[in-house]
């Protein structure tokens, strides 16, 4: 595989690779200075990638592995804090009010889990990963990823059914 095949297969995985940091940084923002960061990384160390393997897997790693150090940084640094998810446009839906509340609703609900399970639900539901892959790329066992992402699936749903309930 060329550079330039490899950026071009990079540059396509560009929508998937921002939805996936904003799964894990919930702030626009830094999402897309994750992004840039992953690119970065990903263009500097392009030889370091088996071109047998799926690149995105491989992107969704460097991507993963650069916020986990981007969390330590943050607990040795003060910062600002993140915005609600509520209050963050990319994540609100254009079409009716209620689709947008029925978004930001489950967005939020999504956010308050804890990252160990958002993290598998966003990936498989979300993204469309299976078990397995959801498994290789975060390094931890099939069983593990299939029981997160049930126990996700089950607080969002009763966090929603609860939400509906009082609006009713």
């Amino acid at each position: 595989m060329t550079f330039d095949q490899f950026k071009s297969r990079m540059i396509d995985l560009l929508p998937r690779l921002r939805r996936f940091a904003l799964s894990l940084t919930r702030y626009g923002p830094d999402a897309d200075d994750l992004v840039q960061e992953a690119c970065t990384t990903a263009l500097l160390k392009w030889d370091q990638y088996d071109p047998a393997q799926p690149l995105d897997r491989w992107m969704f790693r460097v991507l993963r592995n650069l916020w986990i150090s981007e969390i330590r940084k943050r607990k040795v640094r003060v910062g600002a804090g993140q915005v609600p998810a509520e209050e963050e446009p990319g994540l609100r839906v254009e079409d009716r009010i209620v689709d947008q509340l029925a978004a930001q609703q489950a967005r939020g609900k999504i956010d308050a889990m804890p990252s160990d399970l958002s993290q598998p639900l966003m990936l498989v539901c979300s993204e469309g990963y299976s078990y397995r892959e959801v498994s290789e790329l975060l390094g931890i066992p099939i069983g593990t990823v299939m029981s997160r992402v049930h126990r996700a699936r089950q607080t969002l749903i009763t966090a929603l059914s609860d939400v509906e309930s009082i609006a009713k």
